[in-house]
């Protein structure tokens, strides 16, 4: 069998499967929808790819005038618009033996966390030149439909009541309406494959909610400097693609690829980066300690047992090394220029100092990082933004002389187009206050440069306990009986702990934040659903922020409109 994807598809199965698990579903080759193939008029093709014109018209293109497969077995990653579908029928309808949708129109990108793979998004909905912003919305509500029925879940709908913005509340009402759709078009008929949504559009509600919040509603997490370890990593060195570069010892350039299957990866990513280097170096102790054994006496016993063990052997000393590299390339930047900063930025974060003392002047705080000459523009600029957003804006004059001292007189829309997002940076009275009441965390272990927690952690906490006040996260949609204020989900901690599977059969909690989310809030998802047991908390956005890619996102705000893609278009990019 060959297996044709487009650009969206390619990327979605290579985050969740290998080449090896393909072959071994007997597909040998894997083509590129877009371009030119060599006819195979013997071979079945499977097609799996985005409901667009693009790709239907590609797909047809492949048949007419000649076919170049025996037949095709086609796959929608999502809702088919009737129009594309019945193109197709008219032109190819011969060659095709299954068509069907199936529900995955958004991006796994690890075991608790999902993203619409849409940088783009944060210029369409929050430019004020954006002159796609509903289309864009529109297309988020349906990956986000997309991903409850991936789930199995209907759940009910709530969204932050935010008097600066509306993106969350119309999201929400898009998503709702869209879920009654799904749930309810098997009636007509018009969708036979999905066996399961009538079940579920009978039984109403699922055990699941679902919360919409926008990025300016905690603008600090993404700016902070963070101390844990993919925080950090992903914040200092330069990862792309989740892959990150070094040198092995021998001078010669190597890569390592950071994502689930990398175990060590899994089990340190969310740790503070004290205690990664503490455990990685006792990890290469352990290693150095099975090599002397081994060095020892060498018998046909030891050799056949060295052989069996190996691959995984070497993948584990393999593994271990790049996250050696890796730590002493964070612990180096750490020294060299952010542990200076991290007391202030604390401090100004959380509005106390260690001792818990009020900071009560935090231009005083903010003097000494403006002054150090080794501080770079970039992270001067983060420090005067959390300066601001500690004050809920500051004065014209004020901002004026900051930016003078950070020398971006000609790029301070780094700082000034926050206020798209909703976030007050020039005190005004049209600005309706965002002071939210945070959870008491005074009691809890941190680290002194460490003592931030994101809002989302709050929000996701106070969810899980029934707790969200109806005033300010009202319910698009009726509320399932779990999260109804009667303290189920709490309740229902009779599974075990240790089990992802009992986990899911008790109550599920999805969040999702428009405009990007931060390693930091993406870390909180696992924090909570590891603290307590009987819900798991699934947390996704647009897309996944780096602090200085929010920065260049915040300040092309202000440009002039360009073309921007959403999922639709984004084949062709």
């Amino acid at each position: 069998m060959i297996l044709i994807l487009d650009p969206f598809t390619t990327k979605l199965l290579s985050s969740c499967c290998k080449m090896s698990d393909l072959m071994s579903e007997k597909i040998t080759i894997v083509e590129d929808l877009y371009k030119n193939r060599e006819p195979v008029p013997e071979m079945k093709a499977i097609y799996f790819m985005s409901p667009t014109a693009k790709c239907v018209d590609a797909f047809i293109a492949d048949f007419k005038p000649k076919p170049k497969y025996k037949a095709a077995y086609v796959y929608f990653t999502d809702y088919c618009p009737d129009e594309l579908f019945n193109n197709m029928k008219r032109s190819c309808s011969t060659h095709i033996r299954v068509c069907k949708e199936i529900n995955i129109s958004f991006m796994p990108q690890e075991a608790q966390v999902f993203t619409c793979d849409n940088p783009g998004a944060f210029q369409s909905i929050y430019s004020p030149n954006s002159q796609d912003k509903k289309k864009t919305l529109e297309t988020i509500a349906d990956q986000l439909v997309s991903l409850c029925a991936t789930l199995d879940e209907n759940p009910g709908v709530r969204y932050k009541k935010d008097g600066n913005m509306q993106n969350a509340q119309t999201l929400a009402e898009l998503v709702d309406n869209k879920l009654a759709q799904h749930y309810e078009l098997d009636e007509s008929g018009k969708k036979p494959v999905r066996t399961k949504n009538v079940e579920r559009m009978n039984e109403g509600k699922t055990q699941a909610q679902l919360l919409i919040v926008e990025r300016g509603f905690d603008p600090v997490s993404p700016i902070l400097h963070e101390l844990t370890y993919q925080a950090m990593a992903y914040d200092r060195i330069d990862i792309q693609s989740d892959t990150y570069k070094y040198k092995a010892k021998d001078g010669s350039e190597k890569q390592a690829l950071l994502n689930e299957d990398d175990v060590l990866w899994v089990k340190l990513r969310h740790k503070h980066i004290a205690e990664v280097s503490e455990q990685i170096r006792l990890l290469v102790k352990e290693i150095s300690t099975n090599k002397k054994q081994t060095d020892g006496k060498i018998t046909i016993s030891n050799l056949a047992q060295m052989m069996k063990k190996m691959p995984s052997f070497r993948k584990q000393v393999t593994q271990k090394t790049v996250h050696l590299q890796l730590a002493e390339d964070c612990m180096q930047d750490f020294s060299k220029h952010v542990e200076k900063l991290c007391k202030a930025e604390q401090d100004l974060a959380v509005g106390s100092d260690v001792e818990g003392v009020k900071v009560k002047d935090p231009m005083r705080t903010l003097l000494p990082v403006l002054l150090h000459s080794h501080s770079s523009t970039h992270d001067k600029i983060r420090v005067v933004l959390l300066y601001i957003f500690s004050l809920s804006g500051t004065t014209d004059e004020n901002l004026s002389k900051l930016i003078q001292h950070v020398k971006i007189e000609k790029e301070q829309e780094y700082i000034l187009n926050w206020k798209e997002l909703g976030v007050p940076i020039i005190i005004s009275p049209s600005f309706f206050s965002r002071k939210i009441t945070r959870r008491d965390r005074s009691q809890d272990q941190t680290y002194n440069l460490s003592r931030w927690t994101p809002v989302i952690k709050d929000v996701m906490e106070d969810a899980v306990e029934n707790k969200l006040d109806t005033r300010e996260w009202p319910h698009q949609s009726e509320c399932p009986a779990a999260w109804n204020g009667t303290g189920v989900v709490s309740a229902r901690q009779k599974h075990k702990a240790s089990s992802q599977d009992d986990r899911r059969s008790g109550s599920r909690l999805i969040v999702f934040v428009l405009g990007g989310i931060s390693h930091s809030e993406m870390r909180c998802a696992y924090e909570v659903t590891q603290a307590v047991k009987s819900c798991e908390v699934i947390i996704g956005s647009s897309h996944i922020l780096t602090p200085i890619g929010l920065l260049n996102d915040i300040k092309a705000l202000s440009k002039a409109p360009m073309e921007t893609f959403t999922i639709e278009e984004r084949s062709a990019a």
